[in-house]
């Protein structure tokens, strides 16, 4: 059975979707939870087929604040230089590009907050992954941080109006700053006036969830399923 390991970063930013997709993949987790759970050492990770790391209110770096993020990044770097299959979502995308050498920034450029319109590039259509959706789909944002720059060996999947760089991949590891796993759920539990702030109303977010779920969900869907399909293919 394939087995992955799965990274909590922050209890607002819990697996979501991926949740009942991997049960319904037949994929076994092992789901643990940054400052709560001991992080495998990077030896350890001989035992899990692929490695997924979720998202969270940290720059990768801020391991005075997320101690365990320092851990994270070796289990990253492990599987870069093991070619194990790696999905990092929002600040997990964020570690991976830290950890290949790219400019990771707090509090740059403008937010994204809600369903969000995700271009993908030329190379995503030739990507065993990306090309699993189409050349757009909306997906969940919630970030103020971001990649502004990545190494030459990292490859450009999708960008968005307000941040360039949404998806990359560097060998078996991909990065996305948009959310695959959430839901017009999450948006509910937003705070409104904390929304307000940033320059975005939440029954608007709310009427733009009703609109683009479903689509998303299946795009996002289809992401895992050919991430998946990656994960098992490097056995055969």
């Amino acid at each position: 059975m394939t087995r992955l390991l799965v990274i909590v970063n922050h209890i607002e930013s819990q697996p979501g979707l991926l949740t009942q997709w991997m049960i319904s993949e037949n994929v076994e987790f092992d789901l643990r939870i940054g400052g709560v759970s001991r992080l495998p050492e990077p030896s350890d990770l001989n035992d899990y087929d692929g490695l997924i790391m979720l998202g969270g209110g940290y720059m990768p770096d801020e391991t005075d604040q997320a101690p365990w993020l320092e851990a994270e990044a070796r289990l990253s770097r492990h599987a870069l230089e093991t070619d194990l299959p790696q999905f990092g979502i929002c600040l997990g995308g964020q570690l991976i590009a830290h950890v290949i050498g790219g400019d990771v920034r707090a509090q740059t450029g403008a937010p994204e907050k809600g369903y969000t319109w995700i271009d993908m590039t030329e190379d995503a259509a030739q990507d065993p992954v990306f090309s699993a959706i189409g050349n757009r789909a909306a997906f969940v944002e919630s970030h103020v941080d971001r990649i502004v720059d990545l190494p030459p060996e990292a490859t450009l999947l999708a960008t968005s109006t307000a941040c360039r760089f949404q998806a990359f991949r560097v060998g078996n590891a991909w990065g996305t700053q948009f959310h695959p796993e959430s839901t017009g759920q999450n948006i509910g539990n937003w705070d409104a006036k904390k929304l307000q702030e940033l320059g975005f109303d939440k029954d608007t977010l709310l009427s733009q969830a009703e609109e683009r779920g479903e689509d998303s969900r299946r795009d996002a869907k289809a992401l895992l399923t050919a991430f998946l399909n990656v994960v098992r293919n490097r056995h055969q």
